[in-house]
């Protein structure tokens, strides 16, 4: 599917959200205007068996939420993403009504696709350690792996077994079972 383009210069949050929907995903990335298409089943069949498993490790947990995209995560006036699934952090008894009331997530994931590879792997992850996401996580579909980030990480850490998230705030750490995950959403390798 060919990207779509907008003849209209968008470079601030405010220009952004005035844009009609038209139902594709739009960021601000350091002020530079992208446009991703609607991900394609396996992207989505993918992102399904990574955000069941971290929304069981947090299932009556208070502080920490598990969601998917669209979603309209600011870091400034000229920085607004949408990760494809991410953790953020919640205060006990406060229900979420706005995007700005997310903040910073302390766990952000793409899962890459041709159209989102480069952008996903430069702009976005450099946005992402910038704004101290505490882990950045790049599922590689047709690898089969997650290129693991951290805030001061000059290269990821390459998992393609087991994949332990342990965030301060859990007690039990949420594990990933990385080949089984790949093949539930796309058959054997």
């Amino acid at each position: 599917m060919a990207m779509p383009t907008r003849l209209d210069e968008v470079t601030t949050i405010e220009q952004l959200l005035a844009l009609s929907d038209d139902g594709c995903r739009h960021e601000l990335l350091d002020g530079v205007h992208v446009v991703t298409p609607v991900p394609a089943y396996q992207h989505q069949s993918v992102l399904q068996e990574f955000w069941h498993p971290l929304y069981l490790g947090l299932s009556g947990h208070e502080t920490l939420a598990v969601l998917p995209s669209p979603a309209d995560i600011r870091f400034g006036p000229r920085i607004l993403v949408q990760p494809d699934l991410f953790v953020f952090h919640k205060e006990p008894g406060h229900r979420v009504r706005e995007w700005r009331e997310v903040g910073v997530p302390v766990l952000a994931i793409e899962f890459l696709s041709p159209t989102t590879a480069a952008r996903d792997r430069g702009a976005k992850r450099r946005i992402y350690q910038r704004a101290g996401v505490a882990e950045y996580w790049i599922v590689d579909l047709d690898a089969r792996l997650v290129e693991r980030w951290r805030p001061d990480d000059i290269r990821p850490e390459i998992l393609d077994e087991r994949l332990v998230w342990a965030p301060p705030e859990l007690t039990v750490p949420v594990t990933l079972d990385l080949p089984a995950i790949f093949t539930a959403a796309l058959g054997a390798p």
